[in-house]
């Protein structure tokens, strides 16, 4: 935002200016007689500051009317205000299809605002900064958030309070995207916090909305008033059937062996990164030109949309420290600082250059450079809330840009630089720093701890040192050390994401990253993971995901926690090595290993005295990170690459100079790899005694229910009763039994193929209790949860008034499965089991005891128990173990009378079905045990 409509808080436009500038409630004007009644006036409430009396004028700002010349808008009916620029569309191809920029609908007010539409994805992005610089420092105050509205999808978010919160893990991953390649575009003194935010606000399922972030995000930062260098634009990449494919679809990344993310301006690749199954160094290269060239066409897009609507460049807001001071500094610690760059360990190198700060501070200030008296007029000549209207004005000379104190705080400026600040001081201390070491690197060939530049540091390894962990590895590599432990678990231990398309999604393998203060010596707050915490382990997380076994294989969920121990650059690639270790030692059957290494560059050794060829550093450390050009993360084996993520800070990167620092990280993980396997002790490569137990085991889907019961009333009294510690079952059968102990699997195995077997007509049951009497009969338990009725008229060879006159719940009694009706209902009979009476007392009245029927019912041999059904006869196994055969009629008949003597034929045709009896031929009789071993994962069973 430039001014308001009444010129108040207005920000410096630009340094060419003629109109009045105002800068935090002070006016500089390069019209010394400008009328009193043009001034502004201040509040301490700088919000109201509109609210007080106008004594300005009613007309628009002149900065503001020539700001909407500048950008060419044209005033329409859309536009509630003459002061904001009219609308501005453009559609820029991208790869099969085009994109839609506008701006000039939405977010006005904001210093830049673009809404960017992919199919029916539409991203809103604003760009707004603040009116006071902050305080100068080597981090420029950006600050990205990006967020997914649930309504976008047509869905509302869970929870109590039906809204967004927190930002997601994935969510905090797309606002890395977005920074990282924003961050090396802006102009080095600009410290006016800058804060992109950005939203989802439709989403088709099919346009994913990161690439088109960072896109709306570098299109947004170009038309503000933030100086950057030049637009950036980000792409995604997929490898669909040896294709490259410019932001594919999420169904075509469905089956791509490539994800890439490339961002970039029209002359430089700033940023990649992405995940891969084993793809080679060439392939890589391929997809990372295609979407160079894709990001160019872009920007060049982009580049012609700024120049038609773009606001003007806070440029003279930049404040950078003075020249004279660097020849300073140089001049003080230039010899000491070789002496100390020479010390290999971190903490003693740290240790001596804070104290060689303190002593250029301390020399400058005796010399006279730095006054801490100014520091304190500084602070106290802070604008006031409240300006008299008759202050006098300062007057600086037109063109001339208060920079000596905008860049640290808005202080009155000195005339003439007598003094330098603390601030300015340290940061030149700092980049005279870096600079020694470069050229320590390029002139020497020495890095800080005596390395070349290929070399990799010592590395140690060992496994197993927690013995109550399911795995865990101790990766070193010369002074950076992660801790990585491995935990098995079921499907309730999986990772829950609730994003646009899944209210349900579950990760059944997530590696989650930390970094204590104490891994560097410091001092620090603990609190939740940072955003570079969540985004070091997805990226461990996503490199070692195509080694896991697939779920059928190994159906267990895997966490991987990687706690850093010692810092000292790329500690996450070693979280990669030791998440590897540990999940080798946890007894997970990984197809290969996994390392990562990290690469740097001096990219200008010409500086130095040089060749100038790029010189690559394989394995940086944090110094070499901080003071290089390049981030470059590799990880993957022999064969390939599976992550990588690169962070350029300069431009100038080119295809043979990625290509170079490849292949020199393919040979640095070959030599990772040999080290890894000295590793001792080794990984057990075997399950931990205390990792549980999951047993798989297949039956008919529509069986699922009979497991689960009403309101899973039978699941849980399975766990209960066998003391298993989940089961889990799945829509297409699978069922998962977790536990501790074998015993309670088996247990839990035999209740469950009972509840799911599938009963065949003419099988006996041995030992089954009588659960419940009816006036009909009794109902008989043959299988945990499986019923079957057995009539009066099957009970007993002789007659029956009524069944509580032989049987009691309770009892048990051997039966025959005999008919099974259209509802699934079973027949039994006890009858068919028992001997055939005499002739001469058939048809007497008896009444048999309890104990007389359960001695005719007693377990015969397995010879005895077969029975054999034909068409015309029953041959019926004795309990003395002599058979006769008899007549079928001369046996069905009498019963069919005593049956109608007892119940009804509408209550008996509920389990008589005739046209099942005849379809239902005679088979050989089989026993089912409760000791029948269930099916493994991938056999069918007759259990369900």
């Amino acid at each position: 935002m430039l001014v308001n409509s009444g010129g108040v808080n207005a920000r410096p436009h630009s340094a060419r200016s003629p109109f009045p500038r105002f800068l935090n409630g002070r006016r500089h004007s390069a019209i010394p007689d400008l009328p009193r009644s043009l001034r502004a006036r201040s509040s301490k409430f700088r919000s109201l500051s509109l609210l007080l009396p106008a004594a300005t004028s009613s007309k628009p700002s002149p900065v503001r009317a020539a700001a909407g010349a500048e950008a060419g808008g044209s005033a329409s009916s859309f536009d509630a205000s003459p002061g904001f620029p009219g609308p501005f569309s453009v559609k820029i191809p991208v790869g099969d299809r085009h994109i839609l920029v506008e701006t000039g609908h939405m977010g006005r007010q904001a210093s830049g605002a673009v809404t960017v539409t992919d199919g029916e994805t539409i991203i809103y992005t604003s760009v707004c900064l603040a009116d006071i610089p902050s305080e100068p420092s080597d981090f420029f105050p950006l600050y990205v958030n990006y967020q997914e509205r649930f309504s976008a999808a047509g869905r509302t978010s869970g929870g109590f309070y039906k809204r967004e919160g927190r930002t997601k893990d994935h969510e905090v991953l797309i606002c890395r995207l977005i920074d990282r390649p924003l961050r090396p575009t802006m102009l080095k003194g600009f410290y006016h916090e800058t804060q992109v935010l950005s939203w989802v606000l439709s989403y088709d399922g099919l346009h994913s909305p990161d690439s088109l972030a960072v896109t709306a995000a570098g299109i947004a930062v170009a038309l503000s008033e933030v100086p950057n260098s030049k637009a950036i634009a980000g792409v995604r990449i997929g490898l669909v059937g040896g294709k490259f494919i410019v932001n594919p679809t999420t169904k075509e990344m469905e089956e791509s062996d490539l994800d890439l993310l490339l961002a970039g301006t029209d002359s430089a690749i700033l940023m990649i990164e992405g995940y891969c199954n084993f793809l080679s160094e060439e392939k890589l290269l391929q997809a990372v030109e295609v979407g160079q060239e894709a990001v160019q066409a872009i920007c060049k897009e982009v580049d012609a949309l700024v120049k038609k609507c773009g606001k003007p460049k806070m440029l003279d807001a930049i404040k950078l420290p003075p020249a004279e001071l660097y020849k300073h500094v140089e001049d003080i610690a230039g010899d000491e600082l070789l002496k100390v760059l020479q010390i290999k360990g971190k903490v003693p190198r740290r240790k001596s250059l804070l104290s060689l700060e303190d002593e250029v501070l301390t020399i400058l200030t005796e010399k006279g450079y730095i006054s801490k008296e100014a520091t304190f007029v500084a602070a106290e000549t802070i604008p006031d809330m409240e300006v008299d209207e008759d202050e006098d004005e300062e007057v600086v000379v037109d063109g001339e840009i208060d920079e000596g104190d905008v860049h640290i705080k808005p202080v009155s400026r000195k005339p003439t630089p007598l003094f330098f600040s603390e601030v300015d001081v340290k940061l030149v201390f700092k980049e005279v720093t870096s600079k020694f070491l470069r050229r320590r690197i390029v002139e020497g060939g020495k890095r800080s701890d005596g390395r070349t530049p290929d070399e990799i540091r010592p590395i140690n390894s060992r496994c197993g040192l927690l013995p109550r962990a399911h795995g865990s590895a101790l990766f070193t590599r010369g002074e950076t050390q992660a801790l990585a432990v491995a935990t098995l678990g079921d499907r309730q231990m999986a990772q829950r994401v609730d994003n646009l398309v899944d209210d349900n999604e579950l990760k059944r393998f997530y590696l989650q990253y930390s970094f204590p203060p104490s891994s560097v010596g410091e001092v620090g707050r603990m609190g939740g993971p940072s955003r570079r915490d969540i985004g070091h382990g997805m990226l461990a997380e996503r490199a070692l995901e195509p080694v896991l076994p697939s779920e059928d294989d190994f159906p267990y969920t895997i966490r991987v926690e990687s706690t850093i121990t010692e810092s000292n650059g790329s500690s996450s690639m070693a979280s990669v090595c030791g998440g590897c270790l540990a999940l080798q030692d946890a007894g997970v059957p990984v197809k290969s290993s996994i390392a990562g290494i990290a690469m740097g560059m001096v990219l200008d050794t010409q500086e130095f005295g040089g060749d100038g060829t790029p010189l690559i550093l394989s394995d940086i450390t944090g110094s070499e990170d901080a003071s290089g050009d390049m981030d470059f993360k590799v990880a993957g084996n022999e064969d390939g690459i599976t992550a990588f993520q690169m962070d350029i800070k300069v431009a100038g990167i080119t295809l043979p100079i990625m290509r170079n620092a490849l292949l020199q990280a393919r040979d640095g993980r070959k030599r990772i790899l040999v080290e890894m396997a000295k590793c001792s002790p080794p990984p057990s490569k075997s399950l931990s005694k205390h990792a549980p137990l999951i047993h798989v085991m297949k039956v008919r889907p529509e069986k699922i229910n009979l497991i689960i019961g009403t309101g899973g009333k039978k699941v849980k009294s399975i766990i209960e009763e066998t003391g298993v510690e989940a089961i889990e079952t799945q829509e297409d059968g699978v069922v998962k039994i977790t536990a501790k102990d074998l015993s309670s699997i088996e247990r839990s195995k035999a209740i469950i193929a009972n509840l799911t077997m599938v009963p065949t007509i003419g099988d006996i049951y041995r030992n089954c209790e009588i659960k419940s009497i009816a006036p009909y009969g009794v109902f008989v338990e043959i299988a945990p949860g499986r019923e079957g009725l057995c009539h009066i008229s099957e009970l007993s060879s002789n007659w029956l008034a009524k069944a509580e006159d032989a049987f009691k719940v309770g009892d048990r009694v051997d039966v025959k499965l005999i008919e099974i009706n259209d509802k699934g209902q079973l027949r039994l009979s006890r009858r068919a089991l028992l001997p055939d009476p005499d002739p001469k007392e058939f048809g007497t009245q008896q009444t048999a005891g309890a104990a007389g029927e359960e001695s005719a019912s007693a377990p015969s041999t397995d010879k005895d128990a077969d029975i054999e059904q034909t068409k015309d006869e029953v041959s019926v196994a004795k309990v003395t173990g002599s058979t006769r055969s008899i007549s079928t009629e001369q046996t069905i008949q009498p019963r069919k009378k005593a049956i109608k003597r007892l119940v009804s034929p509408a209550k008996d045709k509920a389990y008589i079905s005739k046209e099942r009896q005849k379809k239902n031929s005679s088979k050989a009789v089989s026993s089912i045990s409760a000791n029948d071993e269930s099916t493994l994962v991938n056999d069918e069973a007759k259990i369900g």
